[in-house]
């Protein structure tokens, strides 16, 4: 689950991590208010407005039909309002939004951390994730944060390290002094990093997140540490350990059919393609994909209805299929071991009766438990559905479908 960076920030300031301050707001008049209090805690006198959206580059993103960056440094109230009203219930375009972009509902209004007039600051990237091929955390770190990170990744390689932790052992002193060298620090700054380091991945093991990114990490004109961004990833498999930060999760900010999946208890991610699939168990559907890939067409999604796939799930998932317009077939790849398959089938005739005409054909693979029960069921019910047994015969039938 992904959370905004305001609440990012609120997270890494709990485990002792120092952050760029920030109020967020949702209007104009709220943000101006936000600034002021802000002017009050920490001397402030220039700001940075924030749009709030689940995606990176918005510093280089742009609201649709303006000039308007998604992070602009405001030097008055007046520009704090303005920025905010160009920003606030728009669009923003960025690199990871795609050309739809996402509509900004929330603005954080920070600390300007860059301090008017000096110029010894150094802008690093940090992250902390799973590296899945090892089965351990790793830190990847660079001297080149900032707006530019993808190039540096894509043309200097070299310039970004990693540091792997065993989680049974946690990190070491050694590996946050190994960081803080490599960075090129000294000093009190090369002390900060540290202590930074230290509660960042202290931060990360304890809240079951799959992801921290901090793009920039600041060393400040008097050499502090400070994040001025926070990009977070929490493992939905561990948020009934955390119910607050269950609560941080923002709907808006997500697929909206997904989140209607998710009401129902069914596993869907949308894809890019054009046939729909329906299957029970994960590995089962990872299969499917790949055989519709090899039949000549493209996954549209990934659903997975789990193990009690009775009529009422199975009519759910037609109708949040059908709402993707992209989608040309669908292919209903069932086994049988918990669930019978005559059941299964006779779900999938109810729940064709219940929605009526369905645009699109239904290839419909049911093997297990009373697969050939199932698939009479299938054949007998005059509807526009496409029954068959081994997983080459649907493949073929997708193809069949898509020629038409």
């Amino acid at each position: 689950m992904n959370i905004h960076e305001y609440q990012g920030k609120s997270i890494l300031k709990s485990y002792g991590v120092a952050i760029q301050e920030g109020i967020v707001a949702e209007t104009p008049e709220q943000a101006v208010e936000a600034a002021k209090e802000l002017q009050k805690q920490t001397g402030t006198g220039w700001w940075v407005v924030k749009a709030q959206i689940h995606a990176g580059g918005r510093g280089k993103g742009k609201i649709i039909g303006t000039e308007q960056r998604g992070v602009a440094l405001a030097k008055s109230l007046d520009d704090v309002k303005t920025i905010s009203q160009n920003i606030l219930g728009n669009t923003l375009v960025t690199i990871q939004t795609g050309e739809h972009g996402k509509k900004v509902n929330k603005v954080l209004i920070a600390q300007d951390v860059y301090y008017p007039g000096e110029s010894k600051t150094a802008e690093f990237y940090m992250s902390v994730l799973l590296n899945r091929q090892t089965g351990r955390n790793i830190i990847m770190y660079s001297t080149e944060g900032g707006m530019d990170i993808e190039e540096v990744a894509a043309k200097t390689p070299h310039l970004i390290f990693k540091e792997e932790i065993d989680p049974a052992v946690g990190l070491q002193p050694f590996q946050t002094r190994k960081i803080a060298f490599n960075l090129g620090l000294s000093g009190n700054a090369f002390k900060e990093m540290n202590k930074f380091v230290a509660n960042l991945y202290k931060a990360y093991d304890s809240i079951d997140a799959s992801m921290f990114e901090i793009n920039p990490v600041l060393k400040t004109s008097d050499n502090k540490i400070i994040a001025v961004d926070s990009k977070v990833n929490l493992d939905e498999n561990a948020l009934y350990r955390h119910p607050d930060y269950a609560a941080m999760r923002d709907v808006n900010e997500e697929d909206p059919t997904e989140v209607e999946a998710g009401e129902h208890n069914l596993n869907y991610v949308k894809l890019d393609g054009n046939v729909g699939c329906m299957v029970n168990g994960a590995g089962l559907a990872m299969a499917t994909m790949d055989i519709i890939k090899l039949a000549g067409g493209f996954p549209a999604n990934f659903l997975d209805v789990g193990g009690t796939a009775n009529a009422a799930r199975v009519e759910q998932a037609f109708r949040i299929i059908l709402k993707d317009p992209h989608v040309k077939a669908i292919l209903v790849n069932i086994f049988g071991g918990i669930v019978r398959c005559d059941r299964v089938a006779q779900g999938i005739v109810d729940a064709y009766k219940n929605i009526g005409e369905i645009p699109v054909p239904i290839i419909v693979r049911l093997q297990g438990t009373n697969a050939v029960e199932a698939k009479k069921i299938i054949d007998d019910s005059g509807l526009k559905v496409y029954s068959a047994i081994l997983l080459k015969e649907a493949a073929d039938l997708v193809n069949q479908v898509l020629k038409k």
